[in-house]
């Protein structure tokens, strides 16, 4: 389960990021960056400054091999403070959440400076790719980004609009069963992507769900996001009485791809609404960005 959650990891956040300030290194040097979450530095490299990172998580370079050379500084859970104050970064990058936040406040009474990201929902994420961008002096780079994503969701949703909304469940890890819930930035992709969320009930972040619970539930569309999804279809032909099982609509989905808050939210979306309407959906999806390209309209 961490392997997949750790990419969503700020769940538990509760404390509003602070204000970004911006500016250089001292004396005009290149900006050091130790980053600790598989998102900001996903940030970092589409904005083309994987060269102001001098130090990553664990996880970081499991995920994004282009960076797997860089000093690693321990797991996102248990970094080594000691490894980070080594590399004197002028910045150390993290997320949100109830353990990163105590790390913060250690490595900042060791004279560090942290900067701590928020990316709970679909705009918070956005937040980020611009607050990186204007931190490594990529605020073109950053803005076109955020532009394209916010182009695709908004002809993700003119697409699927008029379309049946099925009753869905997106499970992120499958025993014990944990799925995407309200009050998350999968939840918002899956709205927009033209699914009813079912777990939206059980509360908000990755709630566990009982066996009970979905069998009452009984979805008619199951997209497993789980590490290991090339196990899905054993795994849920246990429950044949599922509609999304008895109408062969349990489908899965590369779960780094879905679930990374970073800066590719737009490929995911379409790849979503794929997901829930097929394949033709996707001209559907070309048809509204033509559309918006041709009429001047910015989302």
């Amino acid at each position: 389960m961490i392997s997949l959650l750790v990419l969503v990891f700020g769940v538990l956040s509760t404390q509003a990021a602070p204000a970004q300030p911006e500016g250089a290194a001292p004396n005009g040097r290149p900006l050091r960056l130790v980053s600790l979450n598989p998102s900001l530095s996903a940030i970092l490299l589409r904005l083309d400054a994987a060269e102001t990172l001098v130090g990553i998580d664990d996880y970081t370079a499991r995920v994004l091999p282009e960076l797997g050379d860089l000093p690693q500084v321990g797991g996102l859970f248990d970094p080594s403070l000691e490894a980070v104050v080594a590399l004197r970064p002028d910045r150390v990058l993290m997320v949100a959440g109830v353990d990163q936040q105590a790390h913060a406040g250690r490595l900042e009474r060791l004279g560090l400076s942290v900067d701590v990201y928020t990316n709970e929902r679909f705009d918070q994420v956005l937040e980020n790719i611009e607050r990186l961008g204007r931190l490594v002096d990529r605020v073109e780079r950053a803005d076109r980004r955020i532009l394209e994503i916010r182009a695709v969701r908004h002809a993700v949703v003119q697409a699927t609009r008029r379309r049946a909304r099925p009753a869905t469940l997106a499970v992120v890890d499958r025993d014990p069963l944990f799925v995407v819930g309200g009050g998350t930035f999968l939840d918002e992709m899956l709205a927009a992507s033209g699914a009813d969320n079912l777990a939206r009930s059980l509360g908000d972040g990755y709630p566990r769900a009982s066996l009970e619970w979905l069998i009452a539930a009984r979805p008619e569309l199951i997209l497993d996001m789980t590490p290991t999804a090339g196990e899905a279809a054993r795994f849920w032909s246990r429950w044949p009485s599922l509609p999304a099982v008895s109408a062969n609509r349990v489908l899965t989905l590369e779960a780094q791809r879905m679930s990374m808050p970073g800066p590719d939210l737009d490929q995911a979306l379409r790849e979503l609404a794929i997901g829930v309407h097929g394949p033709g959906i996707a001209a559907a999806i070309d048809a509204e960005l033509e559309a918006a390209r041709a009429s001047g309209r910015t989302p």
